[in-house]
């Protein structure tokens, strides 16, 4: 093998490991500076846009849950809130509560899952979950009871745990009566503790110097910490206190999405901008909104105090993506205590759904999936069949800043001295791995294969 430090050089790290879904890393180094770093996203493209086509406007709900295992309530959500839109219709009341109960679920699943058995091994020193139960067996049992827990939510109000069945336009299929969800809120009161401990575990992770300096973008809603609905809106690089919302009718005239000849994902860029949407961003953008628990455990954990109404100089906006998964932990805790107010209040509704009545138009919706904003669109003809349907993950849309961080994270290494391919794919897969792209399940182990050439100066 070559000398490291030779002019140029090439990295491929074929398989990301402990990320949903599957996906390789080439970058590309020449005396000493990263030229390249491309996310190569190389699943098969699910075609899902093209199979809505021609379909029932009651049918997107179920065919886009089946987009994904680890959030599929988000794809639903987004789903509904765009149909009922382009039909004129309004779901409130019990009705939405139920709905956000749902997404607290999944928040909890999502989030427990990702902190415990993909993020933390990065910080404690372990390849996998399996070798840090070894040394830190009450952690990962302590996740396993939380994400049981989200599970439960889950399965409870959608039928089961995954791909849930009993959403529908308008609501449910069915709702549960208030002794229903009373051994659910036992469930739940147990999980206050556990996502108290995890926040606590977490805060005394080491977390090294980073810095995103990309725009961060979620929802913001009036009065509460956005996730079922709200606008979209940018906290800009730079501009501290200088945030910017949009309709969401708007939306595909600030997120411009681009095909990229190195993935089958598509790269997305906001208002010509690099953009982050997810935990990061939402506790920029609407982190004064969330509980005062919540809000003491970010105090507890060393987040500080969230910047305020408008005003970031009031606040801290965090942007070390190796803390995101301290956001992720208060999130968890929020929506445990989120799910256990809205149980307290719940009084069941005169009848599961509302009618949702075919017409003509075109809807918008967005929700705040566990990884980040997502969005869907869909034109409806008079009979209610979809003409057009457009779907922005997360995941897509963090591409570029994800691909940014690698960059620079390669780049600090080189520039301390740390040349081997050992030390910066390690560093690599713990860079994607803040951001928890959700690609698909993926459980394959890193295999690392790097091409050095000798080069002349550019």
């Amino acid at each position: 093998m070559k000398d490291p430090t030779s002019p140029s050089r090439v990295l491929r790290i074929p398989a990301i490991t402990r990320v949903e879904g599957e996906t390789a890393l080439r970058l590309r180094i020449h005396d000493g500076t990263v030229t390249e770093a491309s996310l190569k996203i190389y699943e098969p493209p699910r075609f899902f846009e093209a199979f809505l086509r021609g379909r029932a406007h009651t049918e997107p709900p179920d065919l886009t849950s089946r987009i994904c295992g680890i959030c599929p309530v988000a794809y639903q959500m987004s789903a509904c809130r765009a149909i009922e839109e382009a039909c004129g219709v309004t779901v409130d009341g019990q009705l939405a509560a139920l709905r956000r109960l749902l997404y607290c679920g999944e928040w909890i699943e999502s989030q427990t899952l990702h902190i415990h058995m993909l993020h933390a091994p990065d910080f404690l020193g372990h390849p996998d979950v399996i070798a840090m139960s070894r040394t830190h067996r009450e952690h990962v049992e302590r996740g396993l009871r939380l994400k049981q827990a989200g599970n439960a939510v889950v399965e409870l109000l959608g039928g089961r745990a995954v791909h849930p069945v009993n959403v529908r336009l308008g609501g449910f299929h069915r709702t549960p009566t208030r002794s229903q969800l009373r051994p659910l809120a036992e469930r739940l009161r147990t999980a206050l503790d556990d996502a108290w401990d995890t926040v606590r575990w977490v805060a005394g992770f080491d977390f090294p110097d980073a810095e995103c300096d990309s725009d961060l973008f979620a929802l913001a809603e009036a009065g509460t910490y956005a996730i079922e609905s709200g606008v979209p809106t940018v906290l800009p690089y730079g501009t501290p206190g200088r945030r910017r919302s949009f309709a969401l009718r708007d939306f595909p005239d600030h997120v411009r999405e681009t095909q990229v000849a190195h993935s089958t994902a598509l790269h997305s860029r906001l208002d010509g901008r690099r953009h982050l949407t997810g935990a990061l961003a939402r506790w920029a953008i609407s982190g004064h909104l969330l509980s005062p628990m919540a809000l003491q455990a970010a105090r507890e954990a060393g987040l500080g105090t969230p910047p305020g109404h408008g005003d970031a100089a009031g606040g801290t906006v965090c942007r070390n993506p190796y803390r995101s998964i301290l956001v992720r932990a208060v999130e968890v805790l929020y929506a445990v205590e989120e799910a256990l107010r809205i149980i307290d209040a719940y009084e069941p509704p005169p009848r599961p759904s509302v009618d949702v009545p075919a017409r003509a138009g075109t809807g918008h919706g967005a929700t705040e999936a566990p990884r980040g904003l997502l969005y869907h669109r869909y034109t409806l003809d008079s009979d209610g069949r979809v003409l057009e349907a457009t779907l922005v993950p997360p995941t897509a849309q963090n591409q570029d800043a994800i691909e940014e961080d690698l960059r620079l994270t390669v780049q600090a290494r080189l520039d301390r001295g740390e040349h081997t391919d050992a030390d910066l794919a390690r560093w690599c897969e713990r860079a994607i791995r803040n951001h928890d792209p959700c690609i698909s399940c993926s459980a394959h182990f890193l295999e690392l294969d790097v091409q050095r050439t000798e080069g002349t100066e550019r």
